[in-house]
């Protein structure tokens, strides 16, 4: 009978322990200070695509922000979708359509930033407008893009 609740409660505290691992789950404000300023309206694709500031701040934005769900840099342990895999999504696709192809998909993740993800009332991904600048935005989609799906 001793053994049976070591084992419970050994199992009780690695759960919370899986829980707590990815850290406070409160949306956080990112600096952007040293980023190009976009301005007002929000664009429609990603302006920092290879801006070595961006990604480095999109880096640690992603971890603060992304990774308790999408995984430590960008790799998914499978509860949320894997984000490396939008970086394949138009690899395929002819060179004249390739453009079009990235501004379609770069809409769809500002989207889902913006507007978070909830399906039959459950909120699966917070919504971040109000939260994260358009800069921070796109510097996380300028990190997501240098990490590559295996």
């Amino acid at each position: 009978m001793l053994i049976k609740r070591l084992v419970v409660a050994t199992a009780l505290l690695a759960s919370v322990g899986a829980v707590l691992a990815h850290g406070d789950v409160t949306p956080q404000v990112v600096d952007v200070s040293t980023l190009r300023p976009l301005g007002d309206g929000i664009l429609d694709s990603n302006p920092y695509v290879g801006d070595k500031e961006a990604i480095r701040v999109g880096s640690s934005a992603y971890n603060q922000n992304c990774a308790r769900c999408h995984g430590l840099e960008a790799i998914s342990g499978g509860v949320s979708p894997d984000l490396r895999k939008l970086n394949d999504e138009c690899a395929t696709v002819n060179a004249n359509k390739k453009k079009q192809c990235q501004v379609e998909l770069d809409s769809y993740y500002r989207n889902s930033v913006l507007g978070g993800k909830v399906r039959d009332g459950r909120v699966y991904m917070p919504a971040f407008a109000g939260i994260l600048s358009q800069e921070a935005i796109w510097a996380i989609k300028s990190y997501i893009e240098t990490r590559k799906y295996e």
